[in-house]
């Protein structure tokens, strides 16, 4: 079945990427775990397949789904979020230039940005986004390569205007990279808002189950690479350039992963549905708890990316929230008194995962721009009754 066959996201879910195989009718992508394809002649390859590294059928399936799911042709798995991260910024940017990125984002892609890319000669400021007015003002006065924009944000769930970053980004040349991990292509295209390049954890609602780890980078149709940038291989098309720096640094992940990324596409509408239901009457229920001082999900009508996420992500904003309590000590027991909540680190996958961003996942961040504070709890809601998640809370809350 062909993606124009396709009018609905659930339907395009189920089959992009294959359809039935010719001589035995599977339904499903096998898995191809082999390391090496064989050639009928020195150089000449069957289907263009020639070494584990240089391409897969089994990823290539997936890689080809998520595309279709974003709206766009080129896609490429990862085996992690950061390695996808990483790969995209060699790609699109040379020592010298500058990256501007959302003030709220995930802590690894910080630590990238902050700590890493810098002794490679890339530069970087966190600016809210979120803050029209501020956004003009940083990308015009720097005029960055790469505007990396993450929303709903992580883990205070900001909410930016993809297409109007996006007009501000190309106005002074720049490309916008937008982090969709929480909101899924479900609730939110970037590429079709005017981003350029769209990344993933796939880790996450893609692989829907935590049971696989990896990440993906979907390219705008047409894109190129910056006038400035030297392609290392000749290719000045940004897919073409991509399918041959992936293979000189061997980001790839194993076939299993991907076969298992690739099943979780299949029920991403009708899990993430739930997710956003359910995070919802989380959401509701903490924002009149006595205890709680401040609930961040732009779902509420009380929250201040609540008119733009209704626009920008009118199925939902995802099952992912945060809330703050008195102090970080009542936040930390908080962490440790709930039963069905499993303290973890992820999101996105059936089981509930509550978590302590400031110790667990952007420690880097703590203390400095945009810090995270120690009376911040991040809750993964997931897919359970949300009856029972709302009361595991109450009681978790009533003993801090």
């Amino acid at each position: 079945m062909s993606a124009t066959d396709c009018t609905d996201f659930a339907t395009l879910a189920i089959h992009a990427g294959f359809d039935p195989d010719p001589v035995t009718g599977d339904v499903v992508p096998p898995m191809h775990v082999t390391s090496t394809f064989v050639q009928d002649r020195p150089g000449e390859l069957r289907e263009g397949y020639e070494y584990g590294r240089c391409g897969n059928p089994t990823t290539n399936a997936f890689a080809g789904a998520l595309a279709a799911l974003e709206g766009a042709t080129h896609g490429f798995a990862f085996p992690s979020g950061m390695s996808a991260e990483d790969t995209v910024i060699r790609l699109l940017a040379r020592p010298g230039d500058h990256v501007v990125h959302s003030t709220d984002v995930y802590g690894g892609t910080h630590k990238l940005l902050s700590v890493i890319k810098p002794v490679e000669g890339i530069t970087s400021q966190a600016a809210d986004l979120s803050d029209l007015a501020e956004a003009e003002h940083v990308i015009r006065e720097q005029r960055p390569q790469i505007v990396w924009v993450e929303t709903p944000s992580n883990p205070f769930l900001t909410v930016t205007d993809i297409a109007a970053v996006a007009a501000l980004t190309h106005e002074v040349g720049g490309l916008l990279i937008v982090d969709n991990t929480f909101a899924t292509p479900f609730l939110q295209r970037p590429l079709a808002l005017g981003a350029d390049v769209v990344v993933h954890s796939t880790t996450k609602y893609v692989g829907g189950h935590s049971d696989v780890v990896g990440g993906a980078v979907i390219l705008r149709d047409g894109l190129e690479l910056p006038g400035h940038v030297e392609p290392f291989f000749g290719e000045r098309d940004a897919a073409a350039e991509a399918v041959k720096l992936q293979m000189a640094l061997g980001h790839v992940p194993s076939p299993r992963d991907t076969y298992l990324a690739h099943r979780g596409l299949k029920t991403l509408a009708l899990r993430v549905e739930r997710h956003c239901a359910n995070a919802l009457a989380v959401a509701t229920f903490l924002a009149s708890h006595p205890k709680v001082s401040a609930v961040h999900y732009p779902g509420l009508a009380s929250d201040p990316g609540y008119e733009l996420a209704q626009r920008q992500n009118p199925r939902g904003v995802g099952g992912v929230l945060s809330f703050q309590v008195a102090t970080g000590e009542a936040a930390l027991e908080v962490t440790m008194r709930t039963r069905i909540f499993a303290l973890a680190a992820s999101l996105g996958a059936p089981e509930s995962l509550i978590e302590h961003p400031a110790i667990m996942t952007h420690s880097t961040r703590v203390g400095g721009v945009g810090g995270v504070p120690a009376t911040l709890v991040r809750l993964a809601v997931g897919l359970e009754d949300v009856g029972d998640l709302i009361a595991d809370l109450d009681q978790a809350l009533a003993g801090i």
